[in-house]
């Protein structure tokens, strides 16, 4: 497994866009805080349906994005063994089993 050179940490999928990631991550965590003052202050609930939904969206974009780097990062390290590559897929699929 990679690790990066100055922290000794093993690289991650995401490791490269890590600070866009924490980015999104930031902004949904205040997305989610607005829909608290939204309910905290009676508003109509198809307005809170909806940043509900944003929420969910941005979720999504950013499971599917971490998908998407093991998929390019991590599991290419399995990629010559069959049986680890088995290992690694039968891992990603139980992961996204319980993202959807």
């Amino acid at each position: 497994m990679a690790t990066t050179e100055t922290t000794g940490v093993a690289a991650r999928g995401y490791s490269e866009d890590k600070e866009e990631l924490l980015k999104r991550l930031r902004r949904i965590e205040g997305q989610t805080r607005g829909i608290q003052g939204m309910v905290a202050d009676d508003r109509w609930c198809p307005d809170i349906l909806q940043q509900v939904a944003a929420v969910r969206a941005a979720l999504d974009k950013v499971a599917l994005g971490l998908a998407e780097g093991h998929v390019q990062h991590c599991m290419m390290e399995g990629a010559e063994d069959p049986k680890r590559r088995q290992e690694m897929t039968a891992e990603l699929m139980h992961a996204l089993g319980r993202l959807v």
